[in-house]
Protein backbone atom coordinates (compact mmCIF):
# COMPACT_ATOMS: atom_id res chain seq x y z
CA UNK A 1 0.00 0.00 0.00
CA UNK A 2 1.29 3.43 -1.05
CA UNK A 3 -0.06 6.68 1.26
CA UNK A 4 0.68 10.41 -0.57
CA UNK A 5 0.37 12.49 1.43
CA UNK A 6 -0.26 15.88 0.79
CA UNK A 7 1.15 18.23 3.37
CA UNK A 8 3.24 21.46 3.53
CA UNK A 9 5.21 20.50 6.18
CA UNK A 10 6.47 16.68 5.34
CA UNK A 11 9.55 16.96 7.80
CA UNK A 12 6.94 16.62 10.44
CA UNK A 13 6.45 12.81 10.00
CA UNK A 14 9.91 12.23 9.78
CA UNK A 15 10.21 11.41 13.77
CA UNK A 16 7.35 9.38 13.90
CA UNK A 17 7.92 7.02 10.96
CA UNK A 18 11.22 6.49 11.29
CA UNK A 19 10.74 4.03 14.36
CA UNK A 20 9.45 0.74 15.15
CA UNK A 21 7.11 -1.20 13.30
CA UNK A 22 6.49 1.84 10.39
CA UNK A 23 10.07 1.74 10.33
CA UNK A 24 10.22 -2.08 9.28
CA UNK A 25 7.42 -1.70 7.38
CA UNK A 26 8.60 1.03 5.01
CA UNK A 27 12.05 -0.87 5.11
CA UNK A 28 10.56 -4.43 4.27
CA UNK A 29 8.14 -2.50 1.30
CA UNK A 30 5.08 -3.52 3.12
CA UNK A 31 4.22 0.36 3.00
CA UNK A 32 5.51 3.26 0.56
CA UNK A 33 4.96 7.04 2.01
CA UNK A 34 5.75 9.70 -0.77
CA UNK A 35 5.30 13.51 -0.14
CA UNK A 36 3.79 16.24 -1.88
CA UNK A 37 4.28 19.65 -0.85
CA UNK A 38 1.82 22.21 -3.02
CA UNK A 39 4.91 24.69 -2.57
CA UNK A 40 6.92 22.23 -4.79
CA UNK A 41 3.64 23.53 -7.38
CA UNK A 42 3.64 26.58 -7.00
CA UNK A 43 4.80 28.45 -11.27
CA UNK A 44 7.56 29.59 -11.93
CA UNK A 45 7.94 33.18 -13.19
CA UNK A 46 9.74 32.66 -16.34
CA UNK A 47 13.54 32.82 -16.46
CA UNK A 48 14.51 32.43 -12.75
CA UNK A 49 13.59 30.03 -10.07
CA UNK A 50 11.71 31.28 -7.15
CA UNK A 51 13.23 31.21 -2.98
CA UNK A 52 11.49 29.68 -0.17
CA UNK A 53 10.25 32.88 1.12
CA UNK A 54 8.25 34.22 -2.64
CA UNK A 55 6.37 30.58 -2.59
CA UNK A 56 3.61 32.34 -1.55
CA UNK A 57 0.70 29.90 -1.11
CA UNK A 58 -2.27 31.49 0.95
CA UNK A 59 -4.21 34.40 0.77
CA UNK A 60 -7.33 35.88 2.78
CA UNK A 61 -10.45 34.80 2.66
CA UNK A 62 -13.66 36.02 0.49
CA UNK A 63 -16.11 37.29 2.96
CA UNK A 64 -13.50 38.51 5.42
CA UNK A 65 -12.49 36.38 8.97
CA UNK A 66 -9.42 35.23 10.69
CA UNK A 67 -6.40 34.03 9.30
CA UNK A 68 -5.47 32.63 5.80
CA UNK A 69 -6.61 30.47 3.08
CA UNK A 70 -4.17 27.77 1.35
CA UNK A 71 -4.98 28.60 -2.78
CA UNK A 72 -6.53 25.85 -5.19
CA UNK A 73 -3.93 25.49 -7.99
CA UNK A 74 -0.86 24.34 -5.91
CA UNK A 75 -2.99 22.02 -3.93
CA UNK A 76 -4.62 20.56 -6.97
CA UNK A 77 -1.56 20.01 -8.87
CA UNK A 78 -0.03 18.05 -5.71
CA UNK A 79 -3.10 16.10 -6.00
CA UNK A 80 -3.01 15.41 -9.58
CA UNK A 81 0.19 14.49 -9.28
CA UNK A 82 -0.25 11.96 -6.86
CA UNK A 83 -3.10 10.71 -8.83
CA UNK A 84 -0.63 9.67 -11.34
CA UNK A 85 1.86 8.15 -9.22
CA UNK A 86 -0.75 5.65 -8.02
CA UNK A 87 -2.78 5.06 -11.52
CA UNK A 88 1.27 4.43 -13.23
CA UNK A 89 1.28 1.30 -10.64
CA UNK A 90 0.98 -1.99 -12.36
CA UNK A 91 -1.29 -4.36 -9.97
CA UNK A 92 -2.94 -1.42 -8.65
CA UNK A 93 -6.39 -1.62 -7.14
CA UNK A 94 -9.79 0.40 -7.57
CA UNK A 95 -7.84 3.75 -8.17
CA UNK A 96 -6.71 6.31 -5.46
CA UNK A 97 -9.31 6.90 -2.58
CA UNK A 98 -8.53 10.84 -1.82
CA UNK A 99 -8.91 11.80 2.15
CA UNK A 100 -9.69 15.31 2.92
CA UNK A 101 -8.45 15.92 6.87
CA UNK A 102 -11.19 17.84 8.32
CA UNK A 103 -13.16 17.93 11.69
CA UNK A 104 -17.04 18.20 10.41
CA UNK A 105 -15.99 14.60 8.57
CA UNK A 106 -16.55 10.85 8.64
CA UNK A 107 -15.45 9.74 11.95
CA UNK A 108 -12.26 7.31 11.13
CA UNK A 109 -12.34 3.92 12.73
CA UNK A 110 -11.02 0.46 12.67
CA UNK A 111 -13.55 -0.58 10.31
CA UNK A 112 -13.15 2.10 7.55
CA UNK A 113 -9.26 1.47 7.91
CA UNK A 114 -9.90 -1.88 6.64
CA UNK A 115 -12.62 -1.80 4.43
CA UNK A 116 -10.29 1.33 2.22
CA UNK A 117 -6.85 -0.95 3.00
CA UNK A 118 -8.74 -3.92 1.53
CA UNK A 119 -9.83 -2.08 -1.64
CA UNK A 120 -7.27 0.27 -2.55
CA UNK A 121 -3.48 -0.06 -2.90
CA UNK A 122 -3.06 3.97 -3.21
CA UNK A 123 -4.27 6.40 -0.76
CA UNK A 124 -3.90 10.26 -0.94
CA UNK A 125 -4.45 11.88 2.45
CA UNK A 126 -4.40 15.99 2.05
CA UNK A 127 -3.60 17.74 5.19
CA UNK A 128 -4.80 21.48 5.80
CA UNK A 129 -2.93 24.10 7.66
CA UNK A 130 -3.68 27.67 8.94
CA UNK A 131 -7.92 28.47 7.87
CA UNK A 132 -7.97 25.74 5.81
CA UNK A 133 -7.97 24.40 2.01
CA UNK A 134 -9.95 26.44 -0.52
CA UNK A 135 -12.93 24.39 -0.80
CA UNK A 136 -12.69 24.58 -4.92
CA UNK A 137 -10.35 21.84 -4.43
CA UNK A 138 -12.99 19.08 -2.93
CA UNK A 139 -14.88 20.08 -6.09
CA UNK A 140 -12.46 19.14 -8.43
CA UNK A 141 -11.85 15.63 -7.28
CA UNK A 142 -13.48 13.03 -5.98
CA UNK A 143 -12.46 13.20 -2.43
CA UNK A 144 -14.16 11.99 1.67
CA UNK A 145 -13.69 14.49 4.20
CA UNK A 146 -12.75 12.26 7.46
CA UNK A 147 -12.64 13.32 10.84
CA UNK A 148 -10.02 11.86 13.85
CA UNK A 149 -12.35 13.14 16.16
CA UNK A 150 -14.79 16.12 17.04
CA UNK A 151 -11.52 18.32 17.49
CA UNK A 152 -9.61 21.06 15.82
CA UNK A 153 -6.48 20.67 15.59
CA UNK A 154 -3.39 22.90 14.17
CA UNK A 155 -3.21 21.07 11.25
CA UNK A 156 -3.06 17.56 9.25
CA UNK A 157 0.15 15.90 9.79
CA UNK A 158 -1.15 14.42 13.11
CA UNK A 159 -4.14 12.75 11.74
CA UNK A 160 -2.74 11.87 9.21
CA UNK A 161 -0.02 10.13 10.90
CA UNK A 162 -2.99 8.23 12.53
CA UNK A 163 -4.75 7.03 9.62
CA UNK A 164 -1.44 5.93 8.55
CA UNK A 165 -0.51 4.07 11.45
CA UNK A 166 -3.82 2.32 11.45
CA UNK A 167 -4.08 1.47 8.22
CA UNK A 168 -1.10 0.18 7.79
CA UNK A 169 -1.96 -1.95 10.58
CA UNK A 170 -4.41 -3.76 8.09
CA UNK A 171 -1.81 -4.76 5.34
CA UNK A 172 -0.84 -8.28 5.38
CA UNK A 173 2.92 -8.51 7.13
CA UNK A 174 3.37 -5.84 8.50
CA UNK A 175 2.37 -6.90 12.56
CA UNK A 176 3.61 -10.11 11.80
CA UNK A 177 1.91 -13.55 12.03
CA UNK A 178 1.66 -13.46 15.88
CA UNK A 179 0.64 -9.36 16.32
CA UNK A 180 -2.27 -10.20 13.71
CA UNK A 181 -3.58 -12.72 15.38
CA UNK A 182 -3.77 -10.51 18.27
CA UNK A 183 -5.70 -8.18 16.44
CA UNK A 184 -8.53 -10.42 15.65
CA UNK A 185 -8.86 -11.09 19.54
CA UNK A 186 -10.71 -9.05 21.70
CA UNK A 187 -8.24 -6.63 22.93
CA UNK A 188 -8.82 -5.48 26.83
CA UNK A 189 -8.24 -2.06 28.76
CA UNK A 190 -6.67 -3.78 31.47
CA UNK A 191 -3.25 -5.39 30.67
CA UNK A 192 -0.78 -7.73 33.11
CA UNK A 193 2.28 -8.98 33.23
CA UNK A 194 4.95 -10.40 35.53
CA UNK A 195 5.34 -10.21 38.62
CA UNK A 196 2.41 -11.99 39.34
CA UNK A 197 2.18 -10.28 42.82
CA UNK A 198 3.43 -6.48 43.22
CA UNK A 199 3.58 -4.70 46.67
CA UNK A 200 3.25 -1.06 46.58
CA UNK A 201 3.00 0.99 49.53
CA UNK A 202 2.21 -2.02 51.78
CA UNK A 203 -0.91 -3.45 50.20
CA UNK A 204 -0.47 -6.12 47.20
CA UNK A 205 -2.11 -6.23 43.85
CA UNK A 206 -2.57 -9.33 42.13
CA UNK A 207 -3.07 -10.85 38.34
CA UNK A 208 -6.66 -11.95 38.06
CA UNK A 209 -6.69 -15.26 38.10
CA UNK A 210 -8.19 -16.20 35.12
CA UNK A 211 -5.59 -14.55 33.34
CA UNK A 212 -3.38 -17.18 34.96
CA UNK A 213 -6.10 -20.32 34.25
CA UNK A 214 -4.70 -20.91 30.80
CA UNK A 215 -8.21 -21.29 29.30
CA UNK A 216 -8.28 -19.35 26.66
CA UNK A 217 -12.34 -19.46 26.18
CA UNK A 218 -12.63 -17.94 30.04
CA UNK A 219 -9.76 -15.66 28.96
CA UNK A 220 -11.54 -14.07 25.95
CA UNK A 221 -14.87 -13.94 27.90
CA UNK A 222 -13.18 -11.88 30.92
CA UNK A 223 -12.01 -9.44 28.13
CA UNK A 224 -15.34 -9.01 26.37
CA UNK A 225 -16.62 -8.09 30.04
CA UNK A 226 -14.13 -6.03 30.58
CA UNK A 227 -14.58 -3.97 27.25
CA UNK A 228 -18.64 -3.44 28.12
Amino acid sequence: MTFHIISLFPSAFDSYLGESILKRAIEDKKINIKFYNPRDFIPKPRGRGLTYSEKRIDGRPYGGGPGMVIEVLPVARAVEHALKNSKSKKGARAGAKIIWLSPGGKLFTNNYAAKVAAKYSDVIIVCGRYEGIDARVRKIFKVEEVSVGPFVLTGGELPAMIIVDVMARQVPGVLGDMLSLEESRTASPEVYTRPEVVEYKGKKYKVPKVLLSGDHNKIEEWRQRKNK
